[in-house]
């Protein structure tokens, strides 16, 4: 997928490389601004929405009356963006994944718009999809004028590593994620790295950007974990194989709710209609069912005798089909944060049935099984539900687990659909 061709002499390979840090460091840190920028602004919406105007009319914040007119409202408004704009916000994201070909530059605006008004108005999607669009159709859109010659593989490669990186703080999510997509051409020894040598420069600078600017962290600061005992192995298995069911189950649902609200036609209908039903949902599962997922597991992980079992079990099929009802009915955003809450309830929902079952192991392991059937990537999987206890004692524990977890997983369809609506394997 990467090309490090600049159109540039390229007498050795260590100055091809070379050549690559500048562009690499400049998109990297870009693309963490962008998401920076746009991540600042849903917020500073959503405590509008979500704090000052219910204030202001006496109305409970995270009331279900609140949660269903909020939704409702914002399908309507995104539909009426998506309606009216040059390009309508980009195509079906149904259809579309974390890293696809460069847009047109003039879809950007209105895909940024409609993009905050899901992220503050509660869907429940994540930024990562569509800023990681914005951020590759901006790199080919400069790049090609800087460097006519260049690739379209090198932009998306810098422009999507550089947003993954600052999405997750550290750029080895973004190599994890890249090296899915590569081949070490030839099996030429080092060529796989010398691929991912640029990609890795934009992680790094986006990854810095964003710790530098905003210090994110995805450690839960759950209990310690105790240590491995044989017992743990099938714990996890069992846990993250059920992870991946429930992953699975809104794989499958996504070609009938999408087909359903296609049959409305109208992108303003379809979406009125996915925020009632989000509204609904929401009233049915809590506040903390909305928005993208995850500040929200940190308040479940900040005390995890909060809740019962069966009031986890609730939130994590609630967000499953939060999530589903999101992705089908038009709004734009990505599927990874909202199936790490999917994966967080449902770990805290075994813990809580099962006392003996270590916190620290029973969470991650449930984010590694959705993630894997949401996203079928291995490594993000991994890396994802490893960095949510931060405890390397887990980690070999994850990776056995996800031997059997995948077994279930590969060959089935994935949360994407073909521009007809059919699954894509």
């Amino acid at each position: 997928m990467v090309s490090d061709s600049v159109a540039l002499a390229q007498p050795t390979p260590a100055r091809r490389l070379l050549l690559l840090i500048v562009p690499a460091l400049v998109v990297g840190t870009a693309s963490a601004l962008i998401l920076l920028a746009v991540s600042l602004f849903a917020e500073q919406l959503q405590d509008v929405l979500w704090k000052t105007l219910p204030d202001a009319l006496s109305i409970g914040r995270y009331s279900s009356l609140w949660m269903i007119v909020m939704l409702t409202a914002t399908g309507l408004a995104v539909g009426l963006v998506i309606r009216t704009v040059h390009g309508h916000a980009g195509p079906d994201p149904a259809t579309t994944g974390l890293v696809d070909p460069p847009l047109p530059p003039d879809v950007i605006p209105g895909l940024l718009v409609v993009t905050v008004l899901a992220l503050a108005g509660g869907v429940s999607l994540g930024p990562e999809n569509p800023i990681t669009a914005a951020n590759i159709a901006l790199a080919f859109w400069l790049g090609r004028r800087a460097a006519p010659d260049s690739t379209a593989d090198l932009w998306i490669a810098l422009a999507s590593a550089g947003t993954i990186g600052a999405l997750f703080g550290t750029p080895v999510a973004a190599a994890l994620i890249l090296t899915e997509s590569l081949t070490a051409g030839g099996g030429e020894p080092g060529a796989l790295w010398d691929r991912l040598f640029a990609p890795l420069a934009a992680g790094v600078a986006g990854a810095l950007t964003m710790t530098l600017l905003a210090h994110p962290s995805f450690d839960l600061s759950l209990p310690p974990y105790p240590g491995a005992h044989w017992a743990d192995l099938l714990s996890s298995t069992v846990i993250a194989s059920a992870g991946a069911a429930l992953g699975l189950a809104a794989v499958y649902a996504v070609p009938y709710t999408h087909r359903a609200f296609r049959a409305l036609r109208h992108p303003v209908l379809m979406l009125t209609a996915g925020g009632l039903l989000l509204g609904l949902l929401g009233a049915l599962g809590g506040h903390l069912t909305l928005f993208k997922g995850l500040d929200e597991v940190k308040e479940l992980s900040a005390d995890p005798s909060g809740w019962s079992a069966g009031q986890f079990a609730t939130m994590a099929v609630v967000k499953t089909a939060a999530l589903v009802i999101a992705a089908t009915c038009g709004f734009r955003g990505g599927r990874i944060f909202p199936a790490v809450f999917v994966g967080v309830a449902l770990g805290m929902c075994a813990h809580a049935l099962i006392d003996v079952v270590p916190l620290a192991l029973a969470v991650p392991s449930a984010v590694l099984g959705v993630l894997l059937a949401v996203t079928r990537q291995g490594w993000l999987s991994l890396f994802t539900a490893a960095v949510l206890v931060s405890d390397s004692a887990v980690l070999p524990l994850l990776a056995f687990a996800s031997l059997p977890t995948w077994l279930l997983v590969t060959g089935r369809p994935q949360m994407q659909l073909h521009a007809d609506g059919t699954p894509l394997r």
